[in-house]
């Protein structure tokens, strides 16, 4: 695409989401002619895929359910819109239908839009799973997810609804979806998140774990042992052995290609969180900087009313929530610490030799440190060969890796 123009056709869209990748990889600052041309390119991408993508609304019991969520309201609270504690229970179960007073009550008192509310209640969801992209899905196939069935002899909705129901289908979902914190671009698929991240979930239960997670065992102290591990040629396969002893069990599953997935904390199963990475680039310093900043999440945020962190680490850090900031801040200091650094040569010259010289100080892989330099001080240019090098996909070659 030579020019931004506006989005009529496949191809147009196509190549704006390559356009988007490259400006999204620049990290531009947004007042910037970069970060401009990508406000611009996202809203041209968002009004394609809204005239060519139906409309899918939420069940409205679902609806309600998550108005009462957000709003910490009791079934009891609902009886002033909906009439008798009989009537608020058999709405909620699906067993009446809303009426038009109590779609205006509701539509009034909690703010749910009528068209939402007037939808008749699908036991089985099958609007949400009719609304996912037939291009997610055929990736989906295509990565096996939904074992010998396909596209070919089965419908979109029948292979989504047996894909779901092996891990407590459409109420976890929803669940997911309610309890996640994004950090994303505008762009990503946020059905392709839920559908990775189920993915993740069924690879974890194949994993035979003996010992639970015990809050508290991730700490700073921890953490700076534990990356010592990438200093050992199979370090990145005693990573994944090392956590399992924890409690914690990390999956490897690649992102899908309208998503920048790097990694996400999952923590649906608190007795064993689960860890996914898509090593989304094959690179060392990247796989550890990710598992740092996922483990962070365990360490900090273990107790918070969230289920999934799901992060896409490209996203520029200022603007970002608190959460991100605080992982952020434990993953740098776990590779490299602050007072590490500001007394280091690398700090000032970004060489080889500062490099591993800085590595072998703190016992790490130099490919970890040649990341921090180069993202500390801002220097991409540098140190190339190292970061290069130093791949991690072949340790996991079971993998269909994305080309």
């Amino acid at each position: 695409m030579s020019k931004i123009k506006f989005i009529k056709t496949e191809s147009d869209y196509k190549e704006a989401l390559d356009l988007i990748k490259v400006l999204l990889s620049h990290d531009p600052d947004p007042s910037s002619d970069e970060g401009e041309q990508l406000s611009l390119l996202s809203t041209l991408v968002q009004d394609y895929e809204s005239r060519s993508l139906p409309e899918s609304l939420p069940n409205p019991v679902d609806a309600i359910k998550f108005r009462m969520e957000q709003s910490d309201l009791k079934p009891v609270d609902l009886i002033p819109y909906i009439g008798s504690r009989g009537r608020v229970s058999e709405i909620l179960a699906g067993k009446r239908q809303l009426t038009l007073d109590m779609v205006r009550a509701l539509e009034v008192g909690l703010g749910i839009p009528a068209k939402v509310l007037i939808r008749k209640p699908e036991i089985e969801s099958n609007s949400e799973y009719q609304g996912w992209d037939n291009r997610l899905v055929a990736e989906m196939e295509s990565r096996g997810y939904f074992g010998s069935r396909s596209l070919k002899k089965h419908s979109k909705l029948e292979l989504l609804k047996d894909f779901f129901s092996s891990i407590s289908a459409q109420p976890q979902m929803a669940m997911m979806l309610r309890k996640s914190n994004y950090r994303s671009s505008p762009l990503t698929d946020k059905r392709a998140l839920i559908a990775w991240s189920n993915r993740v979930i069924q690879k974890a239960k194949k994993i035979k774990v003996t010992k639970k997670y015990k809050d508290g065992s991730i700490d700073l102290n921890f953490m700076q042992e534990f990356v010592k591990l990438s200093s050992q040629e199979n370090g990145v396969i005693l990573a994944q052995k090392h956590l399992k002893d924890i409690g914690i069990i990390l999956v490897i599953e690649p992102h899908f290609s309208k998503t920048y997935l790097d990694g996400a904390a999952i923590l649906v199963n608190k007795e064993n969180p689960v860890i996914g990475l898509t090593l989304r680039h094959d690179r060392l310093d990247n796989f550890w900087f990710t598992l740092m900043h996922e483990l962070a999440h365990i360490s900090l945020h273990y107790n918070q009313d969230i289920s999934l962190f799901y992060d896409e680490l490209e996203i520029a850090s200022a603007g970002l929530d608190e959460k991100e900031q605080e992982a952020d801040e434990l993953a740098e200091e776990s590779l490299l610490p602050k007072a590490k650094w500001e007394v280091s040569p690398a700090r000032l010259i970004p060489s080889s030799m500062a490099a591993n010289s800085l590595a072998k100080e703190l016992g790490v892989h130099v490919a970890i440190i040649a990341g921090q330099i180069r993202h500390k001080g801002n220097k991409y240019i540098y140190l190339n060969k190292i970061i290069s090098e130093a791949k991690v996909r072949s340790y996991f070659a079971n993998e269909k890796w994305n080309k």
